[in-house]
C-alpha cells in the first residue's frame, strides 16, 4: 500500500498555522544551504574558467592546448550548473535511523564532503520513488518540497510508518506522490516539455533504472509518460555509467524536429547536456531530406528487402565489358580484356570490403595487367622502379581511367540513389523482387529532393560504398600511439595542478587531441556518420521502418537501446504493428518488454472514448488506467457541414480565453485531417483569429499526425471520421493529446466508439 499523505500546502491541513510556518521555515533554511552551495560552485567554476581564458595567449603550443582543454571542461561544467536552477531541491527522506536525506537534481556536498543534496539518480535516492508502507525501504516519511524560484511554497508528506500518523489513518488516502503529481498535471502547458523528476512514479522509476545491457522496449498508451521516462532514463544512464557513456555518447532519436524542440530543455534541466538528439531524416550528416512523398512510396523504401536492393545496385556498378576495349598508350596497343576485368573484380570482391575501398584493389590489379602488356611490347626486361613509372603513366592516362571507371565506378551514396531512381532499367536490375508497380512508384527525376525515407537507404549505401581507407588506416596507427602519449601526459598535468575530481586523464587527453577544440563528444558524434554510441534512445519507435532500424543498429553495436512507443499509435505504413514483428528480425529476440499502465495526462472521460474508438478500429491498445477525473472534459458537438470550420474556430478562441483566465498560461490546438487545414485557416482569418507557428503560441493548427508526442490543455478535434479515414492511429493520437478537455466538432457521423 502507498504511504498516507498528510498534505499541508494551500489549505494547511492537519497542523496549526504556526506549526506549518515552522516546517516551511526549516525547509527554506535547508533549501538556502543547497542553493548557496550551488552558487559557490558556479562562482568557483567561473573563476577557474576566467583564469584559464586570461592565460590562453602565451606559452608554447602544448601549454595553449592544455589551457584550451581545461577551458572547454569548465565551460561544460558551468553550463550544467546553470541548468539546474529550477527546483534544485524537491524531496526529503526521513529514515529509520533518524537520518535525513534531501533529494534534488544534482548531488552536492560541502567543503568537508558532507552530503547536502543527493542526486535523484543515485541509489540512495531510489526509495524516494519506490518506498511504500508495505515496503518502506528504511524510510519513515517522504516529503515533497514545492518551490517557486528559490522559495519554499508548499510541502506534502507521505508517512510510511503509520505509527507516526496523528489521528485516524483511514482518513487519509491517495497515490504515492499524488498531490505533487496532480498539481503538475493541472498546470497549464507552456509549449516546452517539463521534466517529471519530482514526481516519478514507481513503475516509471523501475524502467528508468533498468540495466544498461540489451534492448529495453517501453510500451505505453497515451499519457503514460513514455517520453519523460525515456529522457530521465538517458540522464540516469549517463550518471550511472558516466565513464562508459561520456566518451561514446548517447543518441536520442525523435519523430520530428518539432518534437525535439518540445523536449529540448528536459535533459539540461536534469544536469545533462551531452546527448545527441536527431530524427531519422537527419541521421546522415550533410544530407538534407526535406522532400515529401506518398505513404505508399515511403512504405516501399522502408521494407527490409531494400537492403538487398541497394546491395545489388552497388554490385551492378562493377561491370565486365561485353567486348575487349582497345587503347593506345605512347603508340602501344593496350587491351582491356573482359577476362582480365572479371578476374580483377572477383579478386577485389573476395576481400569483402566496401565498394570504393575494394576498387583500389581492382584498379591496382588491372594496372598491373595492363603494365604487363605494355612491357611485353618493349622487347626487354624493365626494372621494378621503372615498371612503377609505367603503372603511374597508365593510371594517369585519360582513356585508361575512363575504361576502368566504367568497369568499377567510384560512387557516392547520393549519386547511387539518384541514378537508381532516375533509370527504370537500373531499378529493374537491382530490385527484381519488387513488383513492376512498386518499381514504378520509386521512379523520380534525378534532381528531386531526398525524403526522410531515403535517409536509411543512403546510410545503407554509405556503408556498402565506404571510402578509400588507406590514408585513414595509416592515420589510425599514428593516432593510437599519439593517444597513449596524450593520456600519460594528461595524468602528469592533472597531478601537477592538484587534480580535479570531475576531470579524468582520458577526458583531458581528448581535449589535447582536438588541439583544445571546444567540440564535445556529442558534437563530434553528431558530425560523424560512422560514430558508434554507448546507448541509443528511440522515441515514437513504432513509426520506424525496417530500414530505419538497420541504420540505427549500425550506430549501437552493443545493442544497448531504450525503445519507447505504442504500437496502437502507429501512423505510417512502414511502421510496427507489433514489437515482435518489427524487432525480432533485427534483434533476433534479444529484447525485453516493460509496460506503463497509468495514464497521467488524459482525463478519464477522454481516455475512455479514445480507448473505445481504438478498440472499434482494431488497434492493439495496451491496458490503461486513467488517474484523473476532470469535469466537462469531453464535449461532442454536431453542426451543419458549412458551419464546421467556423464553429471550431469559435470554440478554440473561447478555450484560449478560458485557459488563460484559469491558469495564466496554456495552449490550445485545433486538430484536423490535413485536407481540412486550409478551410480552417480561412475560417480563422475570417474571424480575425491568428494561429501561432511556434511551440509557445497559445493557439496552433495541426494535422492529426503532427500532434504525435505533444500535449495541449485543450484540443478542438474537427471531423474525427475524416481523420479516421486516413489512419486509425492518427485519430487515437489526436484524441489523447489534451490534459484538460477534448471538444469534438463534426457534421459527419462519428466513428464507432464515440457514442458510449
Amino acid at each position: 500500500m502507498p504511504g498516507r499523505p498528510g498534505r499541508f500546502t494551500d489549505g494547511r491541513e492537519r497542523r496549526g498555522v504556526a506549526g506549518i510556518d515552522s516546517e516551511l521555515a526549516a525547509e527554506q533554511a535547508a533549501v538556502d544551504v543547497a542553493y548557496g552551495r550551488l552558487d559557490e560552485l558556479r562562482a568557483s567554476t567561473r573563476a577557474r574558467l576566467a583564469e584559464v581564458r586570461r592565460s590562453r595567449s602565451g606559452g608554447t603550443p602544448q601549454n595553449r592546448s592544455e589551457r584550451d582543454a581545461f577551458a572547454t571542461l569548465y565551460e561544460d561544467r558551468a553550463a550544467r550548473l546553470e541548468q539546474v536552477e529550477e527546483r534544485l531541491v524537491f524531496g526529503r527522506l526521513d529514515l529509520d535511523d533518524d537520518g535525513r536525506r534531501y533529494i534534488g537534481r544534482i548531488g552536492l556536498t560541502d567543503d568537508g564532503q558532507t552530503p547536502l543534496l543527493t542526486d535523484w539518480r543515485a541509489p540512495a535516492a531510489q526509495a524516494f520513488y519506490r518506498a511504500t508502507a508495505a515496503h518502506p525501504d528504511g524510510v519513515r516519511r517522504r516529503r515533497h518540497i514545492v518551490l517557486r524560484g528559490r522559495a519554499v511554497t508548499g510541502l506534502e508528506d507521505e508517512v510510511l510508518d503509520l505509527d507516526l500518523l496523528e489521528g485516524d489513518p483511514d482518513e487519509l488516502s491517495g497515490l504515492s506522490g499524488e498531490g505533487a503529481l496532480l498539481a503538475g498535471l493541472r498546470a497549464g502547458r507552456t509549449g516546452r516539455m517539463g521534466d517529471i523528476v519530482a514526481t516519478i512514479q514507481a513503475e516509471q522509476d523501475a524502467i528508468i533504472r533498468s540495466g544498461l545491457e540489451g534492448a529495453l522496449v517501453v510500451q505505453g498508451g497515451p499519457g503514460t509518460g513514455k517520453t519523460a521516462v525515456a529522457l530521465h532514463r538517458a540522464a540516469y544512464l549517463l550518471y550511472a555509467h558516466r565513464r562508459l557513456l561520456e566518451r561514446s555518447g548517447v543518441l536520442l532519436v525523435g519523430p520530428s524536429s518539432t518534437f525535439l524542440r518540445y523536449i529540448d530543455q528536459v535533459l539540461p534541466s536534469l544536469g545533462e547536456t551531452g546527448v545527441v538528439t536527431t530524427t531519422v531524416a537527419d541521421l546522415v550528416p550533410g544530407v538534407v531530406a526535406d522532400g515529401t512523398e506518398p505513404d505508399a512510396v515511403a512504405e516501399i523504401k522502408g521494407r527490409g528487402v531494400m537492403a538487398a536492393v541497394i546491395g545489388r545496385a552497388v554490385r551492378d556498378r562493377q561491370r565486365i565489358p561485353a567486348e575487349p576495349v582497345e587503347l593506345r598508350v605512347d603508340g602501344r596497343r593496350i587491351v582491356i580484356r573482359p577476362d582480365d576485368v572479371a578476374q580483377a573484380i572477383a579478386r577485389a570482391r573476395r576481400l569483402h570490403r566496401p565498394h570504393n575501398q575494394a576498387r583500389v584493389t581492382f584498379v591496382r590489379d588491372m594496372l598491373s595487367r595492363l603494365a604487363g602488356q605494355y612491357v611485353a611490347q618493349l622487347g626487354f626486361d624493365v626494372p621494378s622502379d621503372e615498371r612503377s613509372e609505367i603503372v603511374e603513366e597508365l593510371r594517369t592516362t585519360r582513356e585508361v581511367r575512363i575504361a576502368l571507371n566504367l568497369a568499377w565506378m567510384p560512387l557516392t551514396p547520393q549519386g547511387l540513389l539518384r541514378d537508381l531512381y532516375a533509370k527504370p532499367y537500373r531499378l529493374a536490375s537491382a530490385a527484381p523482387q519488387l513488383s513492376e508497380r512498386d518499381r514504378a512508384l520509386l521512379v523520380r527525376a534525378p534532381d528531386a529532393p531526398f525524403t526522410p525515407a531515403d535517409v536509411p537507404l543512403l546510410d545503407e549505401a554509405a556503408e556498402l560504398l565506404g571510402e578509400d581507407d588507406q590514408a585513414a588506416r595509416a592515420q589510425e596507427r599514428v593516432a593510437a600511439k599519439a593517444r597513449e602519449r596524450e593520456v600519460a601526459y594528461a595524468r602528469q598535468v592533472l597531478a601537477s595542478t592538484g587534480g580535479d575530481a570531475l576531470v579524468s586523464a582520458e577526458l583531458l587527453a581528448d581535449r589535447f587531441a582536438a588541439g583544445g577544440s571546444s567540440l564535445t563528444a556529442a558534437e563530434r558524434a553528431a558530425a560523424d556518420r560512422t560514430w558508434t554510441y554507448g546507448h541509443v534512445v528511440v522515441d515514437e519507435a513504432q513509426e520506424l521502418s525496417a530500414m530505419a532500424w538497420r541504420a540505427l543498429l549500425r550506430r549501437v553495436p552493443t545493442r544497448s537501446l531504450t525503445i519507447v512507443g505504442d504500437v496502437a499509435q502507429t501512423s505510417t505504413r512502414a511502421g510496427a504493428r507489433s514489437w515482435a514483428g518489427m524487432l525480432d528480425p533485427v534483434l533476433r529476440g534479444s529484447w525485453r518488454l516493460a509496460e506503463l499502465t497509468v495514464n497521467y495526462r488524459t482525463p478519464r472521460a477522454v481516455a475512455d472514448v479514445a480507448g473505445r474508438v481504438a478498440a472499434a478500429a482494431g488497434l492493439p491498445t495496451s491496458p490503461l488506467v486513467s488517474a484523473r477525473e476532470v469535469p466537462d472534459a469531453l464535449v461532442v458537438e454536431r453542426v451543419e457541414a458549412q458551419r464546421v470550420a467556423a464553429r471550431a474556430i469559435e470554440v478554440a478562441r473561447e478555450a484560449v480565453v478560458r485557459v488563460r483566465d484559469e491558469e495564466g498560461a496554456g495552449r490550445v490546438a485545433v486538430v484536423a485531417d490535413d485536407d481540412a487545414l486550409e478551410a480552417l485557416r480561412q475560417a480563422a482569418a475570417d474571424a480575425d483569429v491568428t494561429f501561432g507557428r511556434g511551440l509557445d503560441d497559445p493557439l496552433v493548427l495541426l494535422g492529426a499526425r503532427a500532434t504525435k508526442g505533444l500535449e495541449f490543455d485543450v484540443v478542438v478535434l474537427v471531423e474525427p471520421a475524416q481523420v479516421l479515414a486516413r489512419a486509425a492511429g492518427d485519430l487515437y493520437v489526436a484524441a489523447t493529446r489534451p490534459t484538460r478537455a477534448l471538444h469534438v466538432v463534426h457534421a459527419r457521423d462519428l466513428p464507432p466508439g464515440f457514442e458510449a
